[in-house]
């Protein structure tokens, strides 16, 4: 895959950074069902047409953007429900560098698979350590579901 910091979480989760062209017309071959974008369609590497093209490949496209310095309580709980209406299928979840998805995974991890710490935090230690806005993001999460 060209796309930037891949990780497969589960048999039925993959994460990335922005995907390419090459990438979506790869994904049915993966077994991939649905792709889900937490990028805004104005980031700077966004993909023109990404949700034509996955849909072109017969997929499912579903994008939730999540301002890279505002994310929001309710952008969190409007992927859960995604997730919770996609269960079963086997989905790519990416943004534009694995920052803001590994987050959401992470919080996913913990919150509805009630995964430990070290568990849940893969892939996000391996992409990256959240800064202060992201921090504090996944705190108030976690802090709200106590």
């Amino acid at each position: 895959m060209d796309a930037e910091n891949t990780h497969q979480v589960f048999d039925w989760l993959w994460t990335s950074g922005q995907l390419s062209e090459r990438d979506i017309r790869h994904l049915p071959d993966l077994g991939i069902e649905v792709v889900i974008n937490l990028a805004l369609p104005t980031s700077s590497n966004a993909l023109a047409g990404e949700a034509e093209r996955v849909t072109g490949q017969g997929l499912t496209y579903v994008q939730i953007p999540v301002a890279w310095g505002r994310p929001e309580l309710a952008q969190f709980e409007q992927f859960l429900g995604v997730m919770r209406a996609l269960a079963g299928r086997r989905i790519w979840l990416h943004c534009a560098k694995n920052m803001r998805v590994s987050a959401f995974v992470y919080l996913y991890r913990r919150l509805v698979l009630g995964e430990d710490e070290a568990a849940a935090a893969f892939p996000l230690r391996a992409v990256w350590q959240p800064d202060v806005v992201w921090q504090a993001f996944i705190d108030e999460v976690l802090a709200r579901s106590q």
